[in-house]
């Protein structure tokens, strides 16, 4: 175990604290949606029934058809359907404690520090909410402190992506250099689930990971119209990353909640960095983004869908 410093209340990232709000929701649903390489539960939170959208064919069909309805008819103003995801990467607690800080919103009307967020609360009704706090929690039950803060960067890597079999840090990017990582390490990271599998970059059309298979039939099931994944430990302003091979609706929408984010994040003081280019990696000899799991789920079900890369001390300001 390393030495962990102290953190502050409303940092919880536990996977016995995510279980034990599930058992305290009044508002919200839960449900084990499925279970990762591990065995470990995979809890789903939904806020707001689900709604009828007259499914006829699947996303893809009914794109070639011309018309998305056919996949979800959503002409008759039905409430946006909002996807969020922490802990796809089980060592990057940020978003772990960002989901839950936002179950104790929509159940209580304030955050873990006791910060009241009335618009949220209030509105929660204009909308069906699905939340999966961890997504990984093979990954997060190998990451053996709460918080990244006060540990120093070899031991972040440590826990995050482990090392190879000589000791050395698997260190990023070379942690995807194989795939499946877990016969090459000596120490299998908070990246992977039991199986050593990253799931941001599966098989998206054959998926070696149940965890993979389910983050993707949620997305189809429900018909998302946007999805956040949630992601940290990188060393970086926050920022989010463009997603790739996505068609000009989905850029537009992500542009639109990129420039929504900078100026509430300029209204707190704190940093943000946005990038409204037009300009598609795909289009250049060697994209500078692979096709991972946020277009895959944007071709499941049509949504927006974002990857947010946050720190460790501001994620639910």
């Amino acid at each position: 175990m390393a030495e962990q410093t102290g953190r502050p209340e409303f940092w919880r990232t536990t996977l016995d604290e995510l279980e034990q709000q599930i058992n305290t929701l009044k508002k919200g649903k839960a449900t084990i949606a499925g279970s990762s390489a591990g065995g470990r539960p995979i809890y789903q939170v939904t806020y707001g029934e689900k709604e009828d959208f007259h499914r006829q064919a699947n996303y893809s069909s009914a794109c070639g058809a011309r018309n998305p309805n056919y996949y979800a008819d959503k002409s008759n103003g039905a409430k946006p359907v909002l996807y969020i995801i922490g802990g796809v990467h089980g060592g990057e607690l940020e978003g772990i404690a960002g989901v839950l800080n936002l179950i104790r919103v929509l159940e209580t009307g304030e955050d873990y520090r006791g910060q009241r967020w009335d618009a949220l609360y209030t509105k929660q009704e204009r909308f069906r909410i699905i939340l999966i706090p961890c997504a990984n929690p093979d990954g997060r039950a190998r990451v053996p402190v709460d918080t990244m803060v006060g540990q120093s960067y070899e031991m972040f890597r440590r826990f995050v992506q482990g090392t190879w079999k000589d000791g050395t840090l698997c260190d990023w990017p070379g942690c995807k250099s194989v795939h499946p990582i877990k016969e090459h390490v000596e120490l299998l990271g908070g990246y992977f689930n039991d199986d050593g599998v990253n799931i941001v970059h599966d098989r998206f059309y054959d998926p070696m990971a149940e965890e993979t298979k389910l983050l993707l039939r949620i997305a189809e099931l429900e018909a998302a119209d946007f999805c956040l994944h949630l992601h940290g430990g990188d060393n970086c302003i926050n920022h989010i990353l463009k997603t790739a091979y996505v068609n000009r609706r989905v850029r537009e929408g992500q542009n639109r909640f990129n420039r929504m984010v900078q100026e509430a994040c300029e209204l707190r003081e704190l940093e943000y960095y946005v990038n409204d280019t037009e300009s598609r990696p795909e289009d250049g000899d060697r994209p500078l983004h692979s096709a991972s799991i946020p277009p895959c789920i944007m071709f499941a079900g049509g949504s927006v869908a974002h990857t947010r890369r946050i720190w460790d001390w501001i994620t639910v300001d």
